[in-house]
C-alpha cells in the first residue's frame, strides 16, 4: 500500500543528520517538522528568517507573527533565532543549509529540478527555491510520484522550466525512495505493497534496482 503523505513525512525525516540545518519547502515538506525526534538536534530553518522552527502550533496556541515561508503558522524551539531576509539568504548561498527538502513538478533522471513554473501557467516567481537548490549542500525532494492526471513526475528530462540543473539527490514519493544523478534513476526502498514494476510503470526513465 503506497505511504500517505505523513507517512512519506516520516520517510523523508529519517534522511536527516542530528545536527543537521535542514530546510523545508512549500507543500508536502512542511509536514516533515512534525517527525524530527527532538533528541538528534536539527535546526530547521525558513528563508523568510527563521532559524530553529518548531513543529506546527495546536489550535489556539497560534502566533500570526511566527510563520514558515508559506504563511503558515509555526512555532521557535528554545535558542531558536529570527533574522532578515538578507542574512537568511547569505545563509543559504554561503552553503551554511545541510538539507533542503523540497517539493517538486518535475525531476529528471540527471537530477534536474523543476519545481515553480508551469508552461504557460500562472507564474509566481521562482522565490528561494532557486538559491537553495543550488546553495543548499544535499536536496531531497518530496513529491507525489504522478500528477493528478497520471503524468509522471519522474521523467528523462525536464519539460518544465528549470529551478536548478543536476541537484537532486534522493527523492521520496507515496510509491518508493528513488535516487538521481548521472546514472539515472536508482531505486532505494519501496512502500509497503509497491512493486518495483509498479514504480517503473508509473515513471518516465528506467528505474534500476
Amino acid at each position: 500500500m503506497p505511504w500517505n503523505k505523513d507517512q512519506m513525512a516520516a520517510r523523508a525525516a529519517r534522511e536527516i543528520e542530528p545536527g543537521s540545518i535542514v530546510n523545508l519547502g512549500i507543500g508536502l515538506p512542511t509536514l516533515v517538522a512534525d517527525h524530527i525526534p527532538a533528541e538528534i538536534g536539527v535546526w530547521l530553518h525558513s528563508e523568510n528568517g527563521l532559524l530553529g522552527m518548531g513543529p506546527f502550533p495546536l489550535e489556539g496556541e497560534e502566533d500570526s507573527q511566527i510563520i514558515n515561508a508559506g504563511k503558515q503558522t509555526v512555532t521557535i524551539v528554545p535558542g531558536g533565532s529570527i533574522f532578515d531576509s538578507a542574512t537568511s539568504f547569505a545563509m543559504i548561498r554561503g552553503g551554511h543549509v545541510d538539507l533542503a527538502i523540497l517539493g517538486a513538478m518535475q525531476v529528471a533522471q540527471n537530477g534536474d529540478l523543476a519545481n515553480w513554473a508551469v508552461p504557460d501557467g500562472k507564474v509566481m516567481g521562482i522565490g528561494g527555491a532557486m538559491d537553495l537548490a543550488s546553495g543548499a549542500r544535499r536536496i531531497l525532494v518530496m513529491t507525489q510520484h504522478t500528477t493528478k492526471e497520471g503524468e509522471p513526475k519522474l521523467v528523462r528530462a525536464c519539460t518544465y522550466p528549470l529551478t536548478a540543473p543536476r541537484c537532486v539527490h534522493r527523492i521520496v514519493t507515496e510509491l518508493a525512495v528513488v535516487d538521481a544523478g548521472d546514472g539515472g534513476f536508482r531505486l532505494v526502498e519501496l512502500a509497503p505493497g509497491v512493486s518495483l514494476d509498479e514504480v517503473r510503470a508509473r515513471t518516465g526513465a528506467p528505474v534500476a534496482a
